[in-house]
C-alpha cells in the first residue's frame, strides 16, 4: 500500500471556498489561507448562538501502544462514513505538535485513506498558531525577568517563578537550564526550565476560552510565581495580558481544512494528553456544533487521559453534553497488552487477545462511569485475521456491548459505514445518564484519589511531601474547586508505563502539583512523567527531506 504522504499528495481538494460553502459560511464567517486552508471568523459562535447545536461524538481508545491504535484515523473515517450514510457531520480535532512529527508518534492528521488534508501543512507550520502559542509564552517569561532586572516592584521571589519558557519540539536538554548568567546587564540569575509548547498553560487556555475578551481574562489569571512574602503573583499584576492576547488575536480563530473525501473538518489547539488535557479547542467543537448535525471529535491517548479530560475538565466548562462515545481498539494493540511482543504481532494469537481484553473492558468501565453510550470500533489491520476479529466481536456482542469492525485506513469512509451505523443508533436508542466522575466541591486530594481509583484501578495513592504541601496552599489560595488536570504516562492505567494490560493493585505517586488558574485547572503529575519530552534514538526527522520541486518525502 501506499504511505500516507503518496496518498495525501494524490488526494484531489476542492478549494477551500468550497467547503465553506457546504458549512452555510458566508465570506464574511472566514477568511482564506491560501487555497486549501481558512480561518474561521472568532464571531461566528456568537453569530449562531440561537442555532441548534449538533451531537457531539467522543472518539477515545485503549492504552496506546507502539503497534497503533489509529484513533485519528477512526475519527476521520467515521467523519467521512458518516457524509456516506447521508449526515452531516463536521470533523473536529487537534493541531500536531511539532516534536512527535520529528520524533517518534507521529503527525495527528489521520492515515491512509481517513486523513485531512493538506497533511503535509498540517504536521508542520500549518496556519502557525502553536507559534503564537510559543511568542505569547516566552514574551511573558521575557516580561517577568525584565521585571525583576528594572527594580522588581511585584516583590516577585525568583526561586519561586513557576512560569517556564517552551518550545515546539522534543529537547531534553533544554528541562532544566540557568539563565541570567554573564554579569549585572544579563539579567538576574536563576533557574529555569523549557516544557514542550503543548504543555504550556497558553495552549490549554486557548483550547478553553470562548472568545477574545475570555481570553483575555484567562491570560490575566495565570499566576507565574510567588512573591516574598508567598502571594501569588499574575499577569494581571504584571499588566501584560493586552499584550499576550494581541499575540493570539488570529490564533483563536478554528482552522478549517477538509479530509480526503472533502468531508469538512475544523483543526484547532493541541495539548497532549498525558501531560495537558488533551482536547482540540472549546471554540472549534463549539463551532462544529453550530454547523453539522454530528461533530466527531477526539481526545488524546486512552479513555483514562484524554477522554477522563474531556469529560471532566473540558465538557464541564463548556457546558454540553456529549452524545455517544466511541472506544477504538485493535487486535495488534490488544495482543500486546496480552503479553505479545512487537516483534510477534503479525502471527495469530487469540490467547493472548483474550487476555489482552482487560485493557479494553477497563476503559469500557470508565465510559459508563460517565453514563454515555458507547461503540467499540476494531480498527482493521491487514495483518489481523479473521479469527482474531471475530474473537473481539463475540466477546463485545457476549457482553452486550455494541462493536463495529472498520477498516476506514484501506477504504476512506467506506470501510466506516458500519460504525457510522451504529454510532447513530446508539445516539437514537440507547439511554443517556451523563454524570461527571467527581463534584467540583471536593477537595484537590479527593478529586485526585477519585480519578485514581475509579479510572486508574489503583489500589492506593502515594501524595509526596512537595505535593501535599502545593495542594494544601492551593486550597488555602481558594484554588481548591478547581477540576484537576492528571500527568501520568500514556502507556499504562498506571503511572508505571512497562505495566500493560490491566495491572492492579498498584499505587499512584504523585510527586507535584501545578497552578495552571488561568486554564483553570490544576496539573497533578504522577511518577516520572515529563513535560518536556526527549527525542528517540533514530527520529523520524531522520527520514524526512523536500525535493527541488518542493515535494515533502519521507513525512509518514
Amino acid at each position: 500500500m501506499k504511505t500516507d504522504i503518496e496518498i495525501a499528495q494524490e488526494a484531489k481538494l476542492e478549494p477551500i471556498e468550497v467547503i465553506a460553502e457546504k458549512l452555510g459560511l458566508t465570506k464574511d464567517d472566514w477568511e482564506p489561507y491560501g487555497h486549501t486552508k481558512a480561518k474561521v471568523s472568532d464571531k461566528l459562535l456568537q453569530k449562531k448562538a440561537n442555532d441548534p447545536d449538533g451531537k457531539i461524538i467522543l472518539v477515545t481508545a485503549i492504552n496506546p501502544t507502539p503497534a497503533g491504535e489509529g484513533k485519528s484515523t477512526v475519527t476521520v473515517g467515521l467523519g467521512q462514513a458518516m457524509h456516506k450514510i447521508g449526515k452531516n457531520a463536521v470533523i473536529a480535532l487537534r493541531e500536531p505538535s511539532l516534536g512527535p512529527v520529528m520524533g517518534i508518534k507521529g503527525g495527528a492528521a489521520g492515515g491512509g485513506y481517513s486523513q485531512v488534508l493538506p497533511m503535509e501543512d498540517i504536521n508542520l507550520h500549518f496556519t502557525g498558531d502553536l507559534h503564537a502559542i510559543t511568542s505569547a509564552n516566552n514574551a511573558l517569561a521575557a516580561l517577568i525577568d525584565n521585571h525583576i532586572q528594572q527594580g522588581n516592584d511585584l516583590n516577585i521571589d525568583p526561586r519561586r517563578i513557576v512560569w517556564k519558557r517552551v518550545i515546539d519540539m522534543n529537547d531534553r536538554a533544554l528541562r532544566e537550564i540557568v539563565i541570567g548568567l554573564g554579569g549585572p546587564k544579563k539579567g538576574v540569575p536563576r533557574q529555569d526550565g523549557f516544557n514542550i509548547t503543548v504543555a504550556s498553560e497558553i495552549m490549554a487556555i486557548l483550547c478553553l476560552s470562548t472568545g477574545i475578551d475570555d481570553l483575555k481574562e484567562r491570560l490575566s489569571n495565570i499566576v507565574f510565581g510567588y512573591t516574598y512574602d508567598d502571594e501569588p503573583v499574575t499577569v494581571r499584576d504584571l499588566k501584560v495580558e493586552g499584550a499576550l492576547t494581541l499575540l493570539l488575536k488570529d490564533a483563536i480563530k478554528p482552522n478549517l481544512v477538509q479530509t480526503i473525501e472533502n468531508t469538512p473538518a475544523i483543526i484547532h489547539g493541541g495539548p497532549f494528553a498525558n501531560i495537558a488535557h488533551g482536547c482540540n479547542s472549546l471554540i472549534a467543537t463549539k463551532t462544529a456544533a453550530k454547523l453539522g448535525d454530528y461533530v466527531i471529535t477526539e481526545a488524546g491517548f486512552g479513555a483514562d487521559l484524554g477522554a477522563e479530560k474531556f469529560l471532566d475538565i473540558k465538557s464541564r466548562i463548556g457546558d454540553f453534553e456529549p452524545a455517544a462515545v466511541v472506544i477504538v481498539a485493535t487486535v495488534r494493540a490488544l495482543k500486546m497488552h496480552g503479553g505479545v511482543a512487537k516483534d510477534n504481532l503479525k502471527e495469530e494469537n487469540v490467547d493472548a487477545l483474550k487476555a489482552g481484553m482487560e485493557n479494553l473492558e477497563k476503559h469500557i468501565e470508565t465510559v459508563n462511569e460517565f453514563g454515555l453510550p458507547y461503540v467499540v470500533a476494531i480498527n482493521k489491520f491487514p495483518t489481523d485475521t479473521e479469527n482474531e476479529t471475530s474473537f473481539v466481536e463475540n466477546w463485545c456482542e457476549e457482553r452486550g456491548i455494541k462493536v463495529a469492525l472498520t477498516d476506514v485506513f484501506a477504504k476512506g469512509g467506506e470501510g466506516g459505514i458500519d460504525l457510522a451505523k451504529a454510532v447513530v443508533e446508539q445516539i437514537d436508542t440507547a439511554e443517556s445518564n451523563f454524570k461527571r466522575l467527581y463534584d467540583l466541591d471536593m477537595s484537590l486530594e479527593d478529586k485526585i484519589r477519585t480519578i485514581a481509583t475509579k479510572v486508574y484501578g489503583a489500589a492506593d495513592v502515594d501524595f509526596s511531601l512537595p505535593a501535599k504541601k502545593q495542594l494544601a496552599l492551593y486550597e488555602k489560595l481558594g484554588w481548591g474547586k478547581l477540576p484537576v488536570c492528571m500527568a501520568k504516562t500514556q502507556y499504562s492505567l498506571s503511572d508505571n508505563p512497562a505495566l500493560l494490560g490491566r495491572p492492579s493493585g498498584f499505587t499512584i505517586n504523585i510527586r507535584e502539583a501545578r497552578p495552571s488558574i488561568g486554564a483553570g485547572f490544576i496539573v497533578v503529575l504522577t511518577g516520572d512523567v515529563m513535560t518536556m519530552p526527549g527525542l528517540p534514538k533514530q527520529p523520524a526527522a531522520l527520514k524526512m527531506d523536500v525535493k527541488e520541486d518542493g515535494k515533502i518525502v519521507g513525512l509518514f
